[in-house]
């Protein structure tokens, strides 16, 4: 018997719901809020979850993932309204098992009932008999739930040779976390092989990429063996793959498809069996839509797709990222251990992170160099632009982009051009998806057509910004 809870503030449908579980030998548990729904989740075991979209405390998609964290992780049914095809959609990008219209059969109910608590069975029966692997991730600090689901990730795709697309902003650990899927795999005992699409001049792409011999064009006074040929046996790393030239993307899907390079001035093939990790922090179906990335090429890519969360929505990994840091360097540095006030933490927290762990990291190490001859690390330590923008948001007064000169930053206040330019970004960002919104009444076709976003994307932006 399954013990199954039905969040819904529509009293009528609670009851048939209750009946059609029920009337299978389940046990049915109702709850007509957000929040009570959720306080009963935490309290109690659950197999399964009916959850409306429109509650009258929140957003039942919002609540997705926070399912999903807790002990009994039950599988979450969606229930959309008639004909709400963005709904469905957009329960699929949450992490839903499955969406159900309100005005869905009897039978229909049941089946996706049955089939839920069936995949949820075989899922803790594999668990249970899977050997138990201790997963490397060196460098990938943190045990929040965006994490723990990108490593489950790593550990699902190092089974098998699908190439994987790792998204997410600048920053936040891309090539971590493909080397860790190497790591994990088969293929560790081989090459690991960066490529980045972002600093290698257009004209000497395909050379480097496929290979050249002697005479090929002038300059090329010897033969080169290229990268793709180097990863034979190990992985193949494309990072940011959005700058790869449209000319060489064509070349490139061959690769893929054959396995085989043709260096150039070459009359024959070479094999290459490697593994491809791809990282983007573009929007690469955007980009499809815009005709500069191949949407053949896309498809083979993103056999595995691992989103990385930016570190303003893992900030509970703070801490941990900080203090295994603090270590690093003052083994570096040959220094002893440093001592941490608490509110050296929670300023490090309170911080929005736009340039994420790799921002971080530096701060980190700024703060090490100035408290050298120190034994604890104080906010004192940290650089004056970044405390007096911790000090602004918590007097809700962070600037805006519109502020007049006279009401600017202070000699120690003042920031970076590029962290002036990622804040107002943002903070400009934010306001247009709140004013598209609005204009276009939350039609999602609307909005995407005037914004020249796909779907997804737009679904993601409002998702990261925190808007409905």
């Amino acid at each position: 018997m399954a013990t199954v809870l039905i969040v819904d503030d529509d009293e009528t449908l609670c009851y048939s719901l209750s009946r059609v579980i029920t009337a299978k030998g389940h046990l049915a548990v109702t709850a007509k809020t957000l929040t009570e729904g959720l306080d009963k989740a935490r309290q109690a075991s659950f197999d399964a979850v009916f959850l409306d979209v429109r509650l009258p405390d929140g957003n039942g998609l919002e609540a997705i993932s926070e399912l999903e964290q807790m002990p009994s992780s039950p599988e979450v049914i969606i229930m959309t309204g008639l004909g709400d095809p963005d709904g469905a959609e957009l329960a699929m990008i949450n992490g839903a098992w499955d969406y159900l219209e309100k005005t869905s059969s009897t039978r229909e109910i049941s089946l996706t009932l049955a089939r839920a608590l069936q995949y949820r069975e075989e899922k803790k029966s594999a668990a249970a008999s899977a050997p138990v692997v201790s997963l490397v991730r060196e460098g990938i600090i943190g045990s929040s739930p965006g994490i723990k689901g990108c490593l489950d990730l790593v550990a699902r795709s190092a089974v098998s040779d699908a190439n994987i697309l790792i998204t997410g902003e600048t920053g936040t650990g891309k090539e971590l976390f493909a080397r860790a899927v190497h790591e994990n795999s088969a293929r560790k005992k081989g090459p690991f092989v960066i490529v980045d699409c972002a600093s290698i001049p257009e004209t000497l792409v395909e050379s480097l990429l496929f290979g050249h011999n002697k005479g090929a064009f002038t300059g090329a006074e010897r033969a080169r063996t290229g990268l793709i040929v180097e990863a034979h046996g190990g992985t193949l790393f494309l990072d940011e793959v959005g700058e790869l030239p449209m000319a060489l993307q064509k070349a490139f899907l061959r690769v893929l498809q054959e396995r085989t390079v043709r260096p150039l001035g070459s009359r024959h093939e070479v094999e290459s069996h490697f593994r491809l990790v791809a990282a983007t922090n573009r929007n690469l179906e955007a980009m499809v839509d815009e005709g500069t990335f191949r949407k053949d090429l896309l498809y083979r890519i993103q056999s595995f797709t691992m989103e990385l969360p930016a570190l303003r929505d893992r900030t509970s990994d703070v801490k941990e990222i900080a203090a295994y840091h603090i270590h690093r360097f003052c083994d570096r540095y040959g220094m002893d251990y440093k001592g941490v006030s608490a509110d050296f933490y929670g300023t490090l927290e309170a911080h929005a992170w736009p340039g994420n762990v790799r921002e971080l990291v530096n701060i980190l190490d700024q703060a090490l160099i100035s408290a050298r001859h120190e034994s604890t690390l104080f906010p004192k330590h940290l650089p004056p632009r970044l405390r007096a923008r911790v000090a602004r948001a918590r007097l809700g007064s962070a600037p805006r982009d519109d502020e007049s000169p006279q009401n600017g930053y202070s000699l120690d206040e003042m920031p970076t051009l590029q962290d002036y330019r990622d804040a107002v970004s943002r903070e400009a960002e934010k306001r247009y998806l709140d004013d598209l919104m609005r204009v276009t009444a939350g039609n999602v076709k609307k909005a995407c057509d005037l914004a020249g976003l796909s779907k997804s994307r737009l679904y993601a932006l409002l998702k990261q910004h925190g808007l409905k």
